[in-house]
């Protein structure tokens, strides 16, 4: 402090007539908050999953015996401009499931042939002969069929990974029940035929595969793929009503519970003498709960195991029409998940791009209530926030919907309470000991997992667009 300072605030203080508010706090206590903490979201998943009890660490999914082929989408790799399909991922056609001569599956990799396409372009028509099998590696493609009154009707979208056309290569009679043209530019690999019969003329064990898959396409299903059950109705007289039973999968699905933990410090110092008006070891462990909880529900939804973003089945998968999330987007979604919607969970982001849309139109969504709080809608389904939900480096991310509930046959919550050392439901803390520097050491394990009991309880909006100008 200069000279000059010092003079003047001596000055002010021969001038005051009271104590100042300076001295003052030093005889005042000062009321403090908790610790807070930027990253504690709303985890509206949490909150919404139904938690059920699984004793014994597993919860087993049994489900009715299903003759529904797998279907997934398939990887390719690319060197300069040439793009291959990798062998093995085409076993993620129905065709091949479960066909392991990696030889056999590298000859029909090397038949594909390249097809780029542009916007509008007609790849095959409605009606004529089907005798191809193609792999999308990039772009979209709409299906259309005819419809009822002459126009024509979008039976769906193909994307990076799908295909269409494999189970044609068996049936030589076949023909396209479907036009697909092209939305983008893009690539296509196509297997003719001939290729395709040329590899089975030389592989017996690519034709027995092929035998067996006609087996179950020709065994009885229901439009689910599960096995039939025969039921006669709207008879009379005494005719001979058929004898049935319920068949189950052989091998069902079983979710073992995931943990995520960490170890808190705290020094016995810290403990005994800190402790007014707060208890630091309370404050410390609180904050690591919070932690624990937001990586529970980050893994549920992004863990490769459990997450629901990798468990969805493939065909309970869309893709914006447009690009932005739109209300007919999200139509596409509640036809996927039509029995009892829970909600959507989607990125902020994402929930602001659908809202510009609903501007753009001029539509104004009803929020609903839910739990105490109004939320932003979509036909009466809560669109909930996630800030678990990724965003890819070119501005797109996925909305969720599912249908939650053990009676609904929807996504379900799993822990095991009663737990050792139990501090809240399925989280424990655990008193480690103190080291010889005095630090005091705490185990604190939450357990969870999440199920999807029946494929139609979810389903995603993918690579919706969040960052285009109208």
């Amino acid at each position: 402090m200069t000279v000059a300072e010092s003079a003047e605030s001596n000055v002010d203080e021969q001038q005051r007539l009271s104590l100042g508010t300076a001295a003052a706090r030093n005889l005042a206590t000062t009321t403090k908050s908790v610790p807070q903490m930027q990253a504690i979201s709303s985890r509206w998943l949490l909150r919404v999953l139904p938690w059920i009890e699984t004793k014994g660490g597993v919860y087993r999914v049994n489900r009715r015996l299903s003759y529904t082929v797998g279907d997934g989408r398939v990887q390719f790799t690319s060197v300069g401009s040439g793009i291959r399909v990798v062998p093995l991922e085409l076993c993620e056609l129905p065709l091949f499931r479960g066909f392991e001569d990696e030889a056999v599956l590298g000859s029909l990799a090397g038949r594909f042939v390249r097809q780029d396409f542009e916007p509008g372009d007609v790849i095959v028509e409605f009606g004529h002969r089907s005798d191809q099998a193609f792999l999308v590696a990039h772009g979209k493609l709409n299906r259309v069929g005819p419809g009822r009154y002459g126009d024509e009707t979008i039976l769906g979208m193909l994307a990076d990974g799908d295909h269409f056309g494999d189970e044609a290569l068996i049936d030589p009679h076949s023909i396209w029940e479907f036009t697909v043209k092209a939305a983008t530019s893009g690539t296509l690999l196509m297997l003719p035929q001939r290729a395709f019969d040329e590899a089975a003329s030389q592989s017996e064990e690519l034709r027995a595969h092929v035998e067996a898959f006609k087996a179950i396409l020709a065994a009885p299903r229901n439009p689910h793929g599960e096995a039939n059950i025969d039921v006669l109705s709207g008879h009379d007289g005494e005719p001979d009503v058929p004898g049935t039973f319920v068949d189950y999968e052989l091998s069902p699905r079983e979710y073992e519970l995931s943990v995520a933990q960490t170890v808190l410090r705290v020094h016995t110092r810290v403990a005994d003498l800190y402790n007014e008006p707060m208890d630091q070891v309370e404050q410390q462990l609180r904050l690591a709960i919070e932690a624990l909880r937001e990586r529970q529900e980050h893994e549920l939804i992004n863990n490769r195991d459990i997450g629901l973003l990798h468990n969805a089945d493939l065909q309970q998968r869309v893709h914006a029409r447009t690009g932005p999330p739109t209300p007919d987007d999200l139509d596409d979604l509640l036809a996927l998940v039509w029995k009892e919607p829970t909600c959507f969970l989607a990125r902020s982001q994402t929930i602001a791009a659908f809202g510009h849309e609903c501007n753009r139109r001029g539509i104004y969504p009803t929020p609903t209530e839910l739990n105490g709080h109004k939320v932003f809608a979509w036909r009466g389904v809560p669109i909930l926030p996630c800030n678990k939900i990724p965003i890819s480096e070119t501005r797109t991310s996925t909305i969720l919907l599912l249908r939650a509930g053990l009676a609904n046959q929807g996504v379900i919550g799993l822990h095991q309470t009663g737990i050792p050392d139990e501090y809240q439901p399925s989280l424990s803390v655990r008193f480690m000991g103190i080291s010889e520097k005095a630090i005091m050491s705490y185990l604190v394990s939450a357990y969870y997992s999440a199920a999807v009991l029946v494929p139609d309880a979810l389903a995603l909006l993918e690579d919706v667009e969040i960052g285009r100008e109208s």
